[in-house]
């Protein structure tokens, strides 16, 4: 995603035209979800997907069109029944909305596409509100209003009962990785998509585990720091996807690490002990996550001592421990795996359960396919 937002930049800063396409709103079976968006240039190149096949290749003449005409933006809405999915073999079922905005220079694209990125580095949060359908008024399609989560803002509608219903609505989202359609009380609809930092994940022990974490969590792009009080665990080499990794004692070990509400915090280091002066740093930072590796009593155990530190019972029942989903995992690698699944679902507020279908649902398709053929 950051891709698109640096080439936007680039392309505004040469002058040259490209349209911007996001997906706004799915319902049922679709190739992407709400939140993707593909960047087209003036020669057709593009950055991102939007799922690809044939509605891939629609958006993408829709956009060339604007380009070549000048239009303005424009909300187009798909449905990737069986006859449009079978064109290029997708199977499909639902309905795809999508946001074509041209960004042609002079334009705001370049200052929002700034602050995005900034919030990638590790800058402001925020959620970033795009009109896109107008139903009455003086709103204009396109028009953008930021909402830092400090309250302060970025741009103007030209609507200020608008923004302070988007500012209204932006506040009661559950995280800045989430986006959704809002609709003001005019009907104007509302594209309202969070940016928030990169991840950060602090593996406080430098054994198999946290080093297994240390690979899978590079790979999902999260920023790393390892903490372990032994110099031979704490090795560049064992942790090549890590930001920092440190030296120092376990009861003082966040203090020279940045923790916010998007940060992730494993302990899993040698003994009990130590585990215990971890966990205590641990709880009293802002972190939205802490696991600890280790089973159900050592777990209640160290609860225990928690509880004489005076660290309240309702800060514990927060901790997940033993960490990690239940996945039947065995070894360090397999354990990672399920401590990573953990960490998703919370970040994407995720239930954990499966995907699989219910036997009812399969039943029902297959009863309906036979019926089809019948006849």
């Amino acid at each position: 995603m950051q891709d698109i937002f640096k080439e936007i930049l680039h392309l505004t800063e040469k002058k040259e035209p490209c349209v911007l396409v996001t997906v706004v709103r799915t319902k049922g079976s679709t190739p992407q979800c709400s939140g993707a968006k593909m960047l087209i240039r003036k020669d057709g190149s593009c950055v991102g997907t939007l799922g690809g096949g044939c509605v891939e290749g629609e958006i993408w003449s829709q956009a060339k069109q604007i380009l070549k005409n000048h239009s303005g933006p424009a909300l187009l809405t798909y449905n990737l029944n069986e006859e449009f999915a079978s064109r290029d073999g997708m199977v499909c079922g639902g309905t795809m909305s999508f946001f074509i905005e041209p960004l042609v220079t002079p334009n705001s694209a370049a200052t929002f596409a700034r602050e995005i990125l900034l919030a990638y580095e590790g800058y402001s949060s925020f959620f970033l509100a795009t009109i896109v359908n107008v139903k009455e008024g003086k709103t204009v399609l396109g028009r953008k209003f930021l909402v830092r989560e400090d309250g302060t803002t970025l741009g103007n509608i030209g609507n200020e009962k608008l923004e302070r219903e988007i500012a209204s609505a932006a506040k009661n989202m559950d995280s800045y990785g989430e986006n959704k359609i809002f609709r003001g009380t005019d009907g104007t609809e509302f594209y309202i998509e969070g940016f928030q930092a990169r991840p950060t994940l602090i593996l406080i022990g430098g054994g198999h585990v946290n080093r297994a974490v240390s690979r899978i969590a590079a790979m999902l792009d999260f920023n790393i720091y390892i903490v372990d009080d032994r110099p031979e665990y704490v090795q560049k080499e064992c942790f090549p996807g890590a930001k920092i990794v440190m030296v120092s004692d376990y009861k003082k070990s966040l203090e020279n690490i940045p923790i916010t509400q998007n940060s992730y915090v494993v302990v899993a280091t040698r003994g009990h002990r130590y585990d215990d002066l971890a966990l205590f740093a641990a709880v009293q930072t802002k972190a939205c996550y802490i696991g600890l590796l280790g089973s159900k009593r050592k777990s209640l155990q160290i609860f225990k001592s928690l509880l004489e530190e005076n660290i309240s019972l309702e800060k514990i029942k927060e901790i997940h421990a033993p960490i990690g989903l239940n996945i039947g995992a065995l070894s360090p690698e397999e354990i990672a795996v399920s401590i990573m699944a953990e960490i998703i679902m919370i970040r994407y507020s995720g239930d954990g359960n499966s995907l699989k279908m219910k036997e009812s649902q399969v039943n029902a398709l297959l009863l309906k396919k036979t019926k089809h053929n019948a006849e």
